[in-house]
């Protein structure tokens, strides 16, 4: 069933185009991803089809009884609504039989005996069974507390900016629509909602349409996939992971094409440069050609994102967490948890909204102070904290304003120093826009400069408190390979399972009521260990029985539980303490022959028997490399336990 059709419309935002002529319809069933960089004009697109903003051209065909519905990155609320009154708030029939079961329900309580009011709730219950409407306000509750609302009586107006988004989310699922459209509907949420919004999505009938980062949750909810880009939409019938071929292809194909028509505009300059005399038709025919084939230029690529920016060196001792605890009220969020961070740790932290994960990371930034315990960083640490939130922005300042106020000078990867202009047009803000207000700036833009102020700082041990959310996948995937190479040590608190799977190596998991537990292997690993104790939802945190008996389970210790009985403790043996003093030396030798090697065989080009020598020699030096990453895994992991049965 035909739903909805765009036709030629085009955008633009001052100078800046947008987008233009872009057309497509929309079917029943349709789940269609909306990708593109910040700046884009991806929010835009989908309130030009909601008829929230006008096009410059073009027009939006809905059909007559069909109903679309957004959720907006910023959603409004009727002052002094609680939660659950805003989702049962919609103007659907269902929906206003609940509210007038709900009032006649209340009368009649006051007035018992009141003939009127009895045949009130007489014809409103039949009007509720009519419309099947008895599951409504359970299913409000389940979807509120599935997104992490238990309050429903709360004010919406008291809450945070990602407490009201989750209420106008469920509002948005509970509401009856054809099409729905999502604008960033994973920001806020954590795993356990994501998990089930994934599902809800699935199962939905009607047409979707949504702007994502969330890669998994793009590729299994999604099967169209539309790409803005420089102005331009691209059409896929694909998930997110075969669009990626698919957008290989394109790219390859335009690269062909791009080179031919650079071919022939290079035949037609030598012609014109021969002296053409524009006498005859034919000559006319090929200046006029000559002058289409220039014309024809593709547009101006966007640029790619260089996140090349020093780091500072980092010493042996870098953050130790002895015992800590932290309360709020009568509320334990972390209880006795200790952790050593190692050279090069990736460190996950995962659990619900609410559950101390953020609380950590400021512990550990020195903003807060534990109620127990200690937190300590080594001399050399410095620090990056990259928050969920652009409070520390001053959002009347101009882009190169605030990036001068850290440093007029910046140093890169390579050694060299470049200004505070040439590293933003780095990080694709152009001198046009270094002097544009930060106010002004889409919100992945505004992530995207708060990235850029973090790193130039060289941090040598970087804090993530939701580094996914808001930056395309684009920016993500620079993030990511710029994490690959980062010499320190990053803390990661997400939501975005491909992130984590991505760039960590351990798991701190927020269970609930204080308890943590460490694993070692990235997200889905830990995944599979909660699910394997029994674990909730299969989505996050296991039940605190099961977590328990983590202790037990390889891979997986627990802060905040104590062994049980008189379990032997661990502890390194004289061979075990001399190899973890010495194997950082052994792997940095070891790496140093490889290098060696390399030039080597490069210099031995020309000599085949030489070169057979020298890749057996290098063979044997993987091999000797690759047992002592082993071991130095084996070692660290074994120094972390031993750390752990402190507590």
């Amino acid at each position: 069933m035909h739903l909805l059709s765009v036709e030629h419309i085009t955008k633009s935002y001052g100078e800046k185009l947008l987008f233009e002529d872009v057309t497509f319809g929309v079917e029943d069933g349709d789940k269609i991803g909306i990708i593109g960089v910040n700046g884009t004009g991806k929010s835009t697109f989908l309130k030009v089809i909601a008829g929230l903003a006008p096009a410059d051209s073009g027009t939006v065909s809905v059909g007559g009884s069909v109903t679309v519905r957004m959720l907006a990155q910023d959603p409004a609320f009727a002052p002094g609504e609680t939660a659950l009154e805003h989702v049962l708030g919609g103007d659907s029939p269902q929906l206003r039989a609940v509210r007038g079961y709900a009032a006649a329900l209340e009368a009649i309580e006051l007035k018992p005996n009141e003939a009127a009011l009895q045949e009130r709730l007489i014809k409103a219950n039949q009007r509720m069974d009519e419309l099947d409407a008895w599951q409504l306000e359970s299913e409000a509750k389940t979807a509120l507390s599935k997104l992490g609302i238990n309050d429903y009586d709360a004010k919406v107006e008291t809450m945070s900016g990602g407490q009201r988004k989750r209420v106008a989310m469920a509002a948005a699922l509970l509401l009856p629509s054809d099409v729905l459209i999502l604008d960033e509907p994973t920001n806020h949420i954590d795993n356990d909602s994501v998990a089930w919004l994934e599902g809800m999505l699935q199962k939905r009938r009607g047409a979707l349409l949504m702007i994502t980062h969330d890669r998994y949750f793009l590729d299994r909810v999604s099967n169209r996939v539309i790409e803005l880009d420089r102005g331009r939409a691209y059409f896929y019938q694909a998930n997110y992971s075969r669009f990626l071929e698919l957008k290989l292809e394109r790219e390859e194909r335009e690269a062909a094409s791009e080179a031919k028509r650079q071919n022939l505009l290079r035949n037609e300059l030598a012609w014109i440069r021969r002296g053409a005399k524009a006498r005859t038709t034919k000559q006319k025919a090929r200046i006029d050609r000559f002058e289409s084939l220039k014309a024809d230029a593709p547009k101006q690529a966007s640029g790619k994102l260089d996140v090349s920016v020093a780091s500072s060196r980092l010493g042996r001792k870098i953050v130790e967490l002895e015992g800590v605890t932290k309360r709020f009220g009568d509320r334990t969020l972390i209880r006795d948890f200790s952790y050593i961070a190692v050279p090069e740790d990736r460190v996950g932290i995962v659990g619900r909204n609410g559950s101390g994960k953020s609380t950590l990371l400021k512990l550990i930034a020195g903003r807060l102070a534990p109620d127990e315990g200690t937190v300590e960083l080594g001399a050399t640490v410095k620090l990056g904290w990259f928050s969920q939130e652009h409070e520390e922005m001053d959002q009347s300042l101009r882009v190169i304003e605030y990036i001068r106020e850290g440093a007029e000078q910046v140093k890169t990867a390579d050694g060299t120093t470049v200004s505070a202009g040439q590293m933003l047009e780095r990080f694709l803000f152009s001198p046009a826009m270094q002097w544009t207000p930060i106010s002004k700036l889409s919100g992945g833009e505004k992530r995207r400069l708060q990235l850029l102020r973090v790193l130039m700082d060289a941090p040598n041990v970087l804090l993530l408190d939701e580094p996914t959310n808001d930056l395309d996948i684009a920016t993500l995937t620079v993030l990511e390979d710029y994490l690959d190479d980062f010499p320190g040590v990053v803390f990661v608190v997400s939501h975005d399972r491909y992130f984590l799977d991505r760039t960590v190596e351990k798991v701190i998991g927020f269970e609930g009521n204080g308890i943590i537990t460490h694993h070692t292997g990235n997200y889905s690993d830990y995944q599979a260990f909660v699910e394997k104790l029994g674990g909730g939802d299969g989505a996050g945190a296991a039940p605190a029985s099961a977590v328990k008996a983590a202790a037990s389970q390889p891979g997986g210790t627990v802060a905040g539980a104590k062994p049980a009985g008189r379990e032997r403790a661990l502890k390194m043996s004289y061979k075990d303490q001399k190899d973890f003093e010495q194997i950082d030396g052994w792997i940095a030798d070891a790496e140093a022959e490889l290098q060696a090697i390399a030039e080597r065989m490069e210099e031995a080009s020309s000599d085949s028997a030489r070169l057979q020598e020298l890749a057996a020699e290098q063979q044997r030096l993987e091999e000797k490399l690759e047992k002592l990453m082993d071991r130095w895994t084996e070692l660290n992991e074994l120094a972390e336990q031993i750390a752990a049965q402190k507590q």
